[in-house]
């Protein structure tokens, strides 16, 4: 009888431990989506292209054979973070500044999914597959590389990470396709509320932080766009939006930012977070 229990109990403990995921609590993970300002627009400078910090870790969503990265492993973040054609985006110094200042025993993770010139539609389950079937054959490349269902994608995704580590925030920067959207700030709130759920995680635990877009200080081609960037806070509480004035815009377009902008913009995503993180991750 004993032995029987003793048995009972080790199988138990085998299961248990067959089900826990090696997961590093102090391994903060931010999940990144957006358009092409998320991306990273193509540059990058020589400074950019040094060696980071170890504890700043990229999740590779897709392959990039070019910089011997395999879909779905860690690697040191050094850009581009989001496809191998991509370049400097606020995710690059948003994660080196929090290595910076946060203790030497944590490590930060960004996953990044996020699709040039498309409208937040793409990110809609319900919408998706019309938007892509209206959309330009470059935009549907990126797309069909996504699986042609970025969300179902970055889920797949997250989950992996969550093994890894811990979400602490989710890092948005989209809205020049949605410019003069009144119903953006809505379309926001129901795929941030869909990934809280679908991941198990509790908005107070993590927050939504929305850069601008390139400002009016800049000659922003969308800047009008900010004001209901803006006001999205009204519609999710742990939502903070990230200022872009000052952030130097590429004088071509006026939609992207120049490196040194990216690295203004992802700084202050950084300085909005860490008040945000718990003192003992």
């Amino acid at each position: 009888m004993k032995k029987s229990f003793v048995s009972v109990i080790l199988v138990g403990l085998l299961l248990l431990t067959a089900r826990s995921p090696a997961q590093d609590r102090n391994f903060c993970v931010f999940l990144c989506l957006g358009q092409s300002n998320m991306e990273g627009y193509p540059g990058l400078r020589d400074s950019d292209r040094q060696p980071v910090d170890p504890r700043f870790q990229v999740y590779a969503a897709v392959d990039f054979p070019a910089q011997g990265r395999t879909k779905g492993h860690w690697y040191p973040a050094v850009p581009p973070l989001c496809r191998p054609s991509s370049g400097l985006s606020p995710a690059d110094y948003f994660g080196r500044t929090l290595v910076a200042q946060l203790p030497a025993n944590i490590k930060v993770g960004v996953v990044s999914v996020a699709i040039a010139g498309a409208k937040i539609e793409v990110f809609d389950e319900t919408q998706v597959q019309a938007y892509a079937a209206t959309a330009p054959d470059w935009m549907k490349k990126i797309i069909a590389g996504y699986g042609g269902d970025p969300y179902r994608y970055l889920l797949a995704a997250a989950r992996e990470a969550q093994k890894a580590g811990v979400i602490k925030g989710i890092l948005l920067h989209q809205g020049e396709s949605n410019t003069g959207d009144r119903e953006w700030p809505r379309k926001i709130k129901t795929i941030y509320e869909r990934l809280l759920k679908d991941l198990n995680l509790n908005a107070a635990d993590v927050p939504l932080l929305v850069g601008e877009l390139v400002p009016a200080d800049q000659k922003g081609a969308c800047a009008s766009m900010n004001k209901i960037i803006d006001a999205l806070p009204q519609t999710i509480p742990t939502a903070h939006v990230v200022s872009s004035t000052g952030c130097a815009a590429r004088e071509q377009d006026h939609l992207h930012f120049t490196p040194a902008g990216y690295e203004e913009l992802g700084k202050r995503y950084a300085a909005a977070m860490l008040p945000l993180l718990p003192s003992k991750p």
